[in-house]
C-alpha cells in the first residue's frame, strides 16, 4: 500500500523515489494542475488513480477511459494513473494519444461513464494534470473535486480486486468520422489549420478535410512537445498574431487555431483580423437562433456584453445566461439548462444535440463555424464579424498571483467594489449599475462597458478583462487607470502574461 502523500519532498533524493508527492493546490475548481517533479511524482500520480478509482467506486462506477496528450512525459504519467486505477479495481480502457474531446467521445463509443485525459492542456512545458468525468459529458466540478482531493491527501483510498486494463484500437479513426459528420460543406473554403504543434495536429487536417474544405493549409501541425515557436493556446496574442499572418500570406477564408489538448478554438478571418470566441459565439447565436427558434444559450462572465443587448438575439426569442467561467461550469450549466450552445471567451464552446453531445470539442466548433459560413454563400467571415454591435474587447491578461492568496485577492476587490456601487461610485465618470458576482466580480456600467476580475481556475493567476461601448482607447484606460492600479495596490500581484 502506497503511504499517505507527502508535499515537501525534495526532487532526486532517497524519499522522492519512494514517497508519493502530491501538493494540494494541483486539485483546482474542476481539474487538476501541477508542476511535474516539483508539486507531484510518478508515485504522487498512482497515488491520485487509486484516489480517483476508490472515488468513482463509491459513485456506483468502475469503467473508465484514459488518454494522454503529447508531451514528453505524459505517457509516463497516464501509466502511474493506470496503476492506481486498476490497483482501485477499475476496468480502465486506454484509447493511447488523443485530444481531450476525443476521450469524451470514447466515453459514449465505449459506453464508459468515467474519463480521465491526461493533460495540462495550453499550460507551458513542465505542467501536466487531468481532466476527470464520472457522468457524461459532464466532467468533475468542486464538489467532486474537493472529495477526490480529501481521499488522496489523506490516504482514503481502498484497494479492490478485479482491476483490468484493456488497450482500444479505433477510437481516433471513429471519433474524426463523427466530428467530420458534423460540416458537410458545399462551398469551397480555404482554411488554415494552425495547431501550434500540439496534440491537435495529428487529428484536425484529416478532420476539416472531411468536412469537405476545398484546402486545408496545415500551420504547426508536426508534434513537437518542446512548442518550438509558441504554446498551443488560440487566446495568447502570440499565436493569434502568427495565424493572421497566415490568413494574409495565403489568403484564406478563415484561420481555426486550436490549443493543446484540442477543446478550444480560435479564429481568425479572412482580413487577418482576429475575433475572440465570445464574438464567435455571438455570430454562431445569431446563426443558430434563427434555425433554433427560442433557444437558450450559456456565457461566461469573460464574455461579451453584447449577448444581452442584440437585437438579432431578441428577435429570435433567444435567452441568454451569463455563468461561471470554467469548461466544468459552463458544460453543467449548457446541460442543466438544455441549451443549445455554451460560450467561454477562452475559446471553449458546447453544443447539445442536434450539432454536438453537450462537451467542449474545439473540431465540433470549427464545423459550426464553417456550416455558418456554409450557409451564408455571399458573405465572409468579416462580413459577419462587421454585421455585430460595436463592441472593444480586450485579450485576456492574468497577472502572477500564488494559489494560496488568489481568492483573498479576489474578495477583497469584490468587496470594494461592492462598496462603491453601494456608494454610488463612478469608473471613468460612468455610474456602476450592476454586479455579477457569481464568479469574481464582473461590474457593469451604465453605459454598457465593464471590467471583470476573477481568480484563475487552473493556474496561480487572477484573471482580468474589460470591454467598452466607447472605443479602443476607452477600454485601454479602463484597464490602465481603473482595474491594474487596483490590482497594483497588492503586493501579492505579480507580473502580467500580456497587457492591452
Amino acid at each position: 500500500m502506497l503511504p499517505i502523500p507527502r508535499a515537501d519532498l525534495v526532487p532526486n533524493t532517497f524519499e522522492f523515489e519512494t514517497q508519493p508527492l502530491v501538493k494540494a493546490t494541483g486539485f483546482r475548481e474542476y481539474d487538476a494542475r501541477w508542476l511535474f517533479g516539483s508539486e507531484i511524482n510518478l508515485l504522487g500520480v498512482e497515488a491520485l488513480g487509486l484516489g480517483l478509482g476508490t472515488f468513482i467506486h463509491e459513485l456506483g462506477q468502475r469503467r473508465i477511459v484514459v488518454g494522454h496528450d503529447f508531451r514528453s512525459y505524459s505517457l509516463s504519467i497516464k501509466q502511474a494513473l493506470t496503476i492506481g486505477l486498476v490497483a482501485a479495481g477499475c476496468e480502465v480502457l486506454d484509447i493511447g494519444l488523443a485530444v481531450s474531446p476525443m476521450a469524451y467521445f470514447a466515453q459514449f463509443d465505449l459506453d464508459a461513464p468515467c474519463v480521465a485525459m491526461v493533460t495540462a492542456s495550453h499550460n507551458e512545458n513542465g505542467w501536466t494534470g487531468v481532466k476527470m468525468g464520472a457522468q457524461k459529458p459532464l466532467t468533475f466540478g468542486p464538489d467532486e473535486m474537493g472529495r477526490l482531493k480529501e481521499i488522496v491527501l489523506k490516504g482514503e483510498w481502498r484497494q479492490r480486486p478485479g482491476g483490468t486494463l484493456a488497450h482500444i484500437d479505433g477510437v481516433a479513426e471513429r471519433y474524426i468520422v463523427d466530428v467530420a459528420a458534423r460540416a458537410q460543406l458545399t462551398r469551397p473554403l480555404k482554411v488554415i489549420a494552425a495547431c501550434g504543434n500540439g496534440t491537435a495536429g495529428a487529428f484536425a487536417p484529416q478532420a476539416l478535410r472531411k468536412m469537405g474544405v476545398a484546402e486545408v493549409i496545415e500551420m504547426d501541425t508536426q508534434l513537437d512537445w518542446t512548442f518550438p515557436k509558441y504554446n498551443p493556446n488560440p487566446e495568447d496574442s502570440v499565436m493569434l498574431h502568427a495565424m493572421a499572418a497566415a490568413v494574409r500570406e495565403h489568403g484564406a477564408d478563415v484561420a481555426l487555431g486550436f490549443d493543446g489538448d484540442g477543446d478550444r478554438c480560435g479564429v481568425v478571418d479572412d482580413e487577418g483580423e482576429e475575433i475572440f470566441a465570445d464574438k464567435i459565439g455571438l455570430m454562431l447565436a445569431r446563426d443558430l437562433s434563427d434555425l433554433h427558434k427560442d433557444a437558450t444559450f450559456i456565457v461566461d462572465v469573460k464574455s461579451t456584453g453584447l449577448f444581452a443587448t442584440d437585437e438579432v438575439l431578441k428577435g429570435n426569442g433567444a435567452n441568454t445566461v451569463y455563468w461561471k467561467t470554467g469548461h466544468s461550469y459552463i458544460k453543467r450549466k449548457t446541460a442543466e439548462l438544455g441549451a443549445l450552445a455554451g460560450f467561454e471567451k477562452s475559446g471553449h464552446f458546447f453544443f447539445n444535440a442536434p450539432i454536438g453531445r453537450g462537451y467542449d470539442d474545439g473540431l465540433v466548433a470549427a464545423a459550426a463555424i464553417l456550416s455558418m459560413l456554409d450557409r451564408n454563400p455571399g458573405k465572409k467571415l468579416s462580413d459577419l464579424k462587421r454585421a455585430l454591435p460595436l463592441a472593444y474587447t480586450s485579450l485576456t491578461m492574468s497577472p502572477h498571483c500564488g494559489d494560496e492568496v488568489k481568492y483573498k485577492v479576489v474578495d477583497d476587490v469584490v468587496a470594494e467594489y461592492t462598496a462603491m456601487r453601494d456608494a454610488g461610485g463612478t469608473i471613468l465618470g460612468r455610474k456602476i449599475i450592476d454586479l455579477i458576482t457569481v464568479n469574481g466580480v464582473r461590474v457593469a456600467l451604465e453605459d454598457g462597458s465593464w471590467v471583470l476580475v476573477r481568480a484563475s481556475s487552473n493556474k496561480p493567476e487572477i484573471v482580468v478583462v474589460v470591454e467598452s461601448t466607447q472605443s479602443e482607447d476607452d477600454m485601454r484606460r479602463l484597464f490602465r487607470e481603473e482595474v491594474k492600479p487596483r490590482l497594483g495596490k497588492r503586493p501579492e500581484v505579480g507580473a502580467y502574461n500580456q497587457e492591452i
